[in-house]
């Protein structure tokens, strides 16, 4: 009898051994590759992930493969990369991994090099990209996430915030540049001296971008006036600069009174799911001073000033109403190794929450917050305002990760 009383526990215990081992198998993480590709058009100087980045996801499971020469333009050699764990390969096996990761969107090329089903994590500039673009990874079943659009857990927009600190730092800078003799501008230093009267700064837009661009102008001594279209925003950007500035909502007599002393204009209103609309009419910009300089860094957006089309780091400039306009999209790639660490820094976070969730699905259902940036989900349009772009009919992403 204490035979039979020990035989149904033994077997009891042996048949929960498989069931253990099955539960391992079940919840067992998958190893992600992660291709880095370089940048063929020299347009792009960062890269997405700087090489003690890489080191700690290689530590924790990750396949990292860089394109060669992908770092240099930011500073960063192969060897940085290799002596951190990634492998250096060619641009079309990177294109191969599970995760494409770019600071630029993919071109229709890269696009084809593709196997499908993969995850992209780029910038969008979504006014800037043709109709193919979207088509081609639709059809490629990919699921594509924006930097732009990516979220924190706070419902603040860490990419764009940390981008546009650099792009409103920046932009004083490149004015000060095309106001000087060397791009044949007025001669005239921005904030001037003891005895001669400061420059003056228009910026159009109290956000991230604004405020840092306000912040870089008062300490170089320049007199500025800051519109916005919210008093709540103006009110923090007084609180954050520190010092009493000119502000006001956005009323046109007011604005074109300022437009017609001013030296300087920076247009920088970010709009969230739509084209940024025109502020600066092409009459607006006939009134402003010869030789004046116009930033335009909503420009990936469409622009705010009515006279603005992209331009490139290669030809970032042209003449219009014999007011200079620098419209380049991609503004922090001037600064390519303190915007590649920055980048690096959030985008790490969100690939270490990947690796813990197991599977690209569970890290959307258990993250709104980024599931927020993802404008295709397995080759379905989930973005509203593309689909509006486009023409295509978009599906809600929160439903089609239900059904799963």
């Amino acid at each position: 009898m204490a035979g039979l009383d020990k035989s149904p526990k033994l077997l009891t215990n042996i048949s929960l051994l498989p069931q253990e081992e099955m539960l391992e198998v079940k919840n067992k993480k998958h190893r992600f590759s992660i291709g880095i590709p370089c940048d063929k058009s020299g347009l792009e100087s960062r890269v997405p992930l700087a090489p003690l980045s890489v080191e700690h996801l290689v530590e924790i499971g990750f396949e990292v493969r860089i394109s060669r020469n992908s770092g240099n333009s930011a500073n960063f050699s192969n060897l940085d990369y290799s002596e951190k764990g990634a492998q250096i390969v060619d641009n079309e096996e990177a294109l191969q991994a599970d995760i494409i990761i770019k600071v630029a969107p993919l071109s229709l090329n890269e696009i084809s090099l593709l196997r499908g089903s993969q995850v992209i994590i780029s910038s969008l500039h979504v006014y800037t990209q043709p109709r193919e673009y979207f088509l081609e990874l639709i059809r490629k079943k990919i699921t594509a996430i924006s930097f732009e659009d990516l979220m924190d857990k706070y419902g603040n927009y860490p990419i764009v915030r940390s981008m546009s600190e650099i792009a409103g730092r920046s932009s004083i800078l490149i004015a000060s540049e095309y106001l000087s003799n060397v791009h044949k501008g007025k001669g005239e230093m921005l904030g001037g001296v003891t005895g001669v009267s400061p420059s003056e700064i228009v910026i159009i837009g109290a956000g991230t971008a604004g405020t840092y661009a306000a912040k870089t102008a008062l300490g170089l001594g320049a007199n500025i006036k800051v519109f916005d279209r919210s008093v709540h925003r103006l009110n923090r950007l007084q609180n954050l600069v520190g010092f009493p500035v000119f502000t006001s909502t956005i009323q046109p007599s007011i604005l074109v009174q300022s437009l017609k002393t001013a030296d300087v204009v920076i247009g920088a209103i970010r709009i969230i799911a739509g084209n940024c609309p025109v502020f600066i009419t092409e009459d607006m910009v006939k009134i402003m001073k010869n030789n004046s300089v116009i930033v335009d860094i909503s420009i990936d957006q469409g622009g705010c000033f009515e006279t603005s089309k992209v331009t490139d780091h290669k030809k970032p400039v042209y003449r219009k109403h014999d007011v200079v306009h620098y419209c380049v999209p991609n503004i922090p790639s001037r600064v390519a190794r303190t915007a590649s660490y920055a980048l690096s820094n959030i985008i790490i976070h969100q690939l270490i929450e990947l690796k813990n969730s197991g599977t690209l699905n569970n890290f959307l259902k258990h993250h709104p917050e980024s599931r927020n940036g993802v404008y295709l989900f397995n080759g379905i349009l989930t973005s509203e305002h593309i689909g509006r772009v486009i023409g295509v009919y978009s599906r809600d992403i929160d439903l089609l990760l239900a059904a799963l």
